[in-house]
């Protein structure tokens, strides 16, 4: 039976590495979901008969409620609330994980070898800290607690002496096993922990910080995989850590920071809205969706760059049925995304798919950067810091360095916004006042609304 189990752990560790490599493109990410999905029912059910388990009443139970609550999250979640639901999925993973970790202690009767204590400690400190740091990135996303960066005097050294402290406490519980209470008190250090590491981290990192706890949940998997000697938990525990570290690498390096930059310089601003620093002092100019309608009609090329804004705005529809229009017209039309647009790494993507526009047409930075120059239109919807010039030249800006779409050197640039304040990184955006550039104010959904009537008009 062992070996059955086993050979049926490998398929499974097949069908997951084979679905995380899917889950890389639009394309083939619904497949490489089923195909994961299909991988851990195979593993969940495999295990349960493995271990010879005679009363299912709790597991049903369970399986039942918590498909509940999964079917009537994916129909009520909009997509704007996607990265609160991951983040809130991550926290679930990590306090499951030492959950059934902390179980396991009590189960053996404090008998566990000292792998399985090690592994225990780093299985409860990585799970507790990654359940409270995601409520905290929930929070923050949800708009519960304010976005700007949380910080007090000392903040860094206190988070240095509570992971010290919780280690030193897991080597006497490695020394001597019975000591249950030292381990609620490593638990509760690191709950304290996790919401000390996430507040002083601004709203524009948040979507490094969901691929970091993301990780967080599969290394407190992993470790829990050690403690029960599962193989299965162990491969797909280290898969998700490992890719969840590639996926926070890929984000800061499209931001162009050190991961210990975005996790302890506090940059950013809150996410409610303000004023420009300085920027509404400045000239510029505000236009119609007529005044758009018509340099659409003399145009031949358009790249659209979409973001958060035209998430939060529900905006994505009636933007394909503009695009759809003016390719009717002739006009060649294209989507540029920049690799922390939205909230989430592939957020704008399956935002944009969810209304249909090809695949195709999505096009990412490095693919389509060199292209506006030859551009005749850039039509920039809820987007902000990923167009800012600050980010080539001003060297005292959160920005500086951080690769930037090409917008300003377009033909024309149209940008609509509610205002002109700055975005996350709190930096005014030089472009809203250039000679070239239409602003168009207003809720992103309103004024596509407004330019898909202007063009039928024509």
């Amino acid at each position: 039976m062992v070996t059955i189990t086993n050979i049926v752990y490998l398929i499974a560790a097949i069908f997951f590495i084979i679905g995380l490599k899917n889950l890389g493109s639009p394309k083939t990410a619904r497949q490489g979901n089923l195909l994961a999905m299909t991988a851990m029912l195979i593993a969940v059910l495999v295990t349960l008969l493995d271990r010879q388990i005679l009363d299912f009443s709790y597991i049903i139970a369970g399986v039942i409620i918590g498909a509940a609550i999964g079917i009537v999250s994916a129909k009520k979640v909009e997509m704007t609330q996607m990265p609160q639901m991951v983040a809130i999925f991550n926290g679930f993973g990590g306090i499951a994980s030492a959950l059934v970790a902390f179980s396991e202690y009590l189960r053996t009767g404090n008998s566990l070898a000292i792998d399985g204590l090690i592994t225990l400690i780093l299985s409860l400190i990585i799970g507790t800290l990654t359940f409270t740091g995601s409520l905290v990135a929930f929070a923050k996303l949800q708009g519960i607690m304010r976005g700007a960066p949380i910080v007090f005097p000392g903040q860094k050294w206190i988070n240095a002496i509570l992971l010290t402290s919780a280690l030193v406490l897991g080597v006497f519980v490695i020394f001597d096993a019975s000591l249950v209470s030292f381990l609620l008190i490593i638990v509760i250090i690191a709950a304290v922990l996790g919401v000390l590491s996430v507040i002083p981290i601004g709203g524009a990192d948040m979507p490094v910080v969901i691929s970091l706890l993301n990780s967080y949940s599969g290394l407190a998997a992993a470790a829990t995989g050690f403690v029960l000697s599962n193989n299965i938990l162990i491969i797909s525990g280290a898969l998700v850590g490992a890719s969840g570290i590639i996926l926070t690498q890929i984000m800061c390096k499209a931001m162009n920071r050190s991961l210990t930059n975005v996790l302890f310089a506090a940059v950013g601003t809150d996410d409610s809205g303000g004023v420009s620093t300085g920027g509404e002092r400045k000239k510029v100019t505000e236009y119609t969706a007529e005044d758009a309608a018509m340099v659409f009609d003399a145009s031949q090329s358009l790249i659209i760059i979409p973001g958060y804004g035209l998430a939060v705005a529900q905006a994505q529809h009636i933007l394909q049925e503009l695009a759809e229009l003016l390719e009717n017209r002739g006009v060649a039309v294209r989507y540029a995304i920049h690799p922390v647009a939205g909230r989430m790494p592939g957020h704008m993507n399956v935002l944009l798919a969810e209304a249909n526009v090809p695949y195709e047409k999505l096009l990412e930075m490095d693919e389509i950067n060199d292209d506006f120059q030859n551009t005749d239109v850039v039509l920039v919807i809820g987007a902000n810091d990923v167009i800012n010039p600050a980010a080539r030249y001003k060297k005292d800006s959160a920005l500086y360095g951080m690769p930037i779409l090409n917008a300003d050197k377009a033909k024309t640039v149209m940008i609509v916004k509610r205002s002109l304040s700055p975005g996350f990184a709190g930096e005014d955006n030089e472009l809203f006042y250039d000679s070239k550039t239409m602003m168009l104010f207003g809720d992103a959904k309103k004024m596509v609304t407004d330019l898909v009537k202007a063009v039928k008009d024509l």
